[in-house]
């Protein structure tokens, strides 16, 4: 009951006030044909994520998903400008939310040194896999969904 209640209030549309709006990257790489995902951990929690924070005053929200990226993973790219969606998350106590608008990357640069690298692991996934990895649903399913959009496009 409390899981299913706690299901239908993240799934709620975001009210225009209280909620922070972040950026965040969805590394990938082509290797043989295949999609892989390049996942972090959180520092706090140490659960699988995408990186992700906020948008930098100095920056376009594409650009500052691509820091994101290096900051927390380690890798350079080719950042898309359009998000391909947004998730839902809570921040820390989970008293409040943030609606994160994902950036594909095409990772072309992964360094052996970066920013987070003590804080933060790194592992490259299938969608199978980050599926099974990923906490929010949501963000599983634009993964997915990116997936298979790629993969058509790829065939036609």
């Amino acid at each position: 009951m409390l899981r299913r209640l706690f299901k239908d209030w993240q799934a709620t549309e975001a009210p225009t006030t209280g909620v922070i709006r972040q950026v965040g990257a969805l590394p990938y790489a082509v290797v043989d044909g295949r999609m892989a995902f390049l996942l972090v951990t959180s520092r706090r929690s140490g659960r699988w994520i995408f990186p992700k924070g906020a948008i930098e005053p100095d920056l376009t929200p594409w650009d500052s998903a691509a820091l994101e990226a290096y900051e927390e993973a380690g890798v350079l790219g080719e950042v898309e400008q359009v998000p391909i969606g947004s998730y839902r998350a809570a921040a820390g106590s989970g008293a409040r939310l943030i609606d994160i608008d994902l950036y594909p990357l095409r990772v072309t640069q992964q360094l052996d040194s970066w920013k987070e690298k003590g804080q933060r692991l790194r592992h490259w996934v299938t969608v199978r896999e980050s599926r099974r990895l990923l906490v929010h649903r949501d963000l599983a399913d634009l993964v997915a969904g990116f997936h298979d959009a790629r993969a058509e496009r790829r065939r036609a």
